[in-house]
């Protein structure tokens, strides 16, 4: 009787064993929507990335697109894509990228903008908008879970302590958002902890604007800071790098100028990312590639006339952060928001899409591009983006369209590159949501 209730066990666990394997490999069997075969896939030019899947601006009832993030449910590995667009947030599960399913938009909170900026923590959504009077909406991802059509979702709280704001950074590990851009308030700290009840604990204008933020529980070679809340700041003519750990007592550390390095341009030091190893910081500037005097002519006066630039700061010494070398993309185009995962340098650039760039041997400084995905064909006809909308001119006087219809201002806005499947989301302008995977 007992082998025969073994051997009874032995087959229901080989029958579910086998029903598991099965329904793994029919996911992992699926075809891309288009794979990269001689730096094509489909209308979009390619190298090393394959097209898993796309949705459009039409099918999520937008006009134009912005930031992105994401989110992995942790009871049960989904994975959630969260893509900005004019009218509020997109929630879509890529948990199969292959069949991504769009559940529906978070509405703005007031008015529509071409601005929008969300990260996450502790399940909760956090966005941040241009937009006149937006605040910041706090929304429970959890509400996702089980969805398998369009939803109209609702924020969960909305915090009114500011208007419009340009980005938003968060630590995950201290459970405190920084907001960027909020008007005049600078390093503008909020504990999250408690997600529907956040709480200011800084505001210090002394520093000035921030454009955008990384926030670090500092685990670089510099000992003195060991363990301490590190604010990287892209101050628009400036990287500033400030102790925030006591939000009573904040300590600029140090900053850096570069303007020696772009003399023949204009100049907008717009977003930077840290390696996993904290020595090493890689910049973007938003306007490096331009001629100078572009902005004072009211981007009336402006080409490209630089190809697209990273500059690589070392930061083994906090307190006297220094160039260690500029990286040339040769492209002819702009850079937007980079980030790092796993010695992978993940850049948004605009009009030539997602650029992936192997910095391992970035001590010997030596970067090598090893793949890319370009989501804005060069055939692409320049979307018209509805002009009632109130947008941020990014970098400029906070009304209009980005860069003042520039068309280098097009495509890809942001990337995401930290789920664990592997898969790639970007973000783009005129396009909408894309999927892409490192080619077998």
């Amino acid at each position: 009787m007992k082998i025969q209730n073994s051997i009874i066990k032995f087959l229901l666990l080989f029958i579910v064993f086998s029903c598991e394997y099965e329904k793994y490999e029919s996911v992992d069997e699926k075809n891309p929507l288009a794979k990269c075969i001689d730096g094509k896939a489909g209308d979009y030019e390619c190298n090393n990335y394959d097209l898993i899947s796309h949705i459009s601006l039409e099918e999520m009832n937008a006009t134009a697109g912005n930031d992105c993030w994401g989110w992995t449910d942790s009871s049960n590995g989904y994975e959630y894509a969260l893509m900005g667009l004019d009218n509020g947030i997109a929630f879509i599960n890529i948990s199969d990228p292959y069949e991504p399913i769009y559940l529906g938009t978070l509405p703005t909170n007031t008015l529509e903008s071409f601005w929008r900026d969300v990260k996450v923590f502790q399940n909760y959504a956090f966005i941040v908008s241009e937009a006149p009077g937006h605040g910041m909406q706090v929304f429970n991802l959890e509400k996702l879970r089980g969805l398998q059509s369009v939803n109209e979702f609702e924020a969960d709280y909305v915090f009114e302590k500011f208007g419009n704001a340009h980005n938003i950074a968060i630590n995950e590990q201290s459970g405190y958002a920084y907001v960027a851009g909020a008007g005049d308030r600078g390093i503008y700290a909020i504990n999250i902890n408690n997600p529907t009840d956040p709480a200011v604990e800084l505001e210090y204008p002394d520093f000035g604007y921030s454009h955008d933020i990384q926030i670090v529980n500092y685990k670089g070679p510099d000992s003195r800071y060991s363990g301490k809340e590190i604010y990287l700041g892209s101050n628009e003519n400036k990287l500033i790098i400030v102790d925030v750990t006591d939000k009573n007592n904040t300590n600029i550390i140090s900053e850096f100028t570069y303007d020696e390095s772009v003399q023949i341009t204009d100049q907008y030091t717009h977003q930077s990312w840290m390696n996993e190893r904290q020595n090493y910081l890689f910049l973007g500037d938003e306007f490096d590639e331009l001629n100078k005097g572009c902005i004072e002519s009211g981007y009336t006066n402006c080409e490209l006339v630089q190809k697209t630039k990273t500059y690589v700061l070392d930061l083994n010494d906090l307190e006297e952060p220094k160039l260690h070398f500029v990286y040339n993309h040769k492209l002819d185009g702009i850079d937007h928001n980079g980030y790092i995962n796993d010695n992978k340098f993940y850049l948004a650039a605009y009009t030539n899409g997602l650029r992936v760039i192997d910095i391992l041997n970035v001590e010997q400084k030596t970067l090598t591009e090893i793949g890319y995905f370009d989501t804005y064909p060069s055939d692409h006809e320049n979307d018209v983006v509805k002009q009632n909308l109130f947008r941020h001119s990014d970098p400029g006087e906070h009304t209009g369209k980005k860069g003042k219809q520039i068309e280098a201002f097009n495509g890809a806005w942001s990337v995401y590159p930290f789920f664990k499947s592997e898969n790639v989301i970007i973000s783009d302008i005129n396009s909408g949501f894309f999927i892409v995977k490192k080619s077998n």
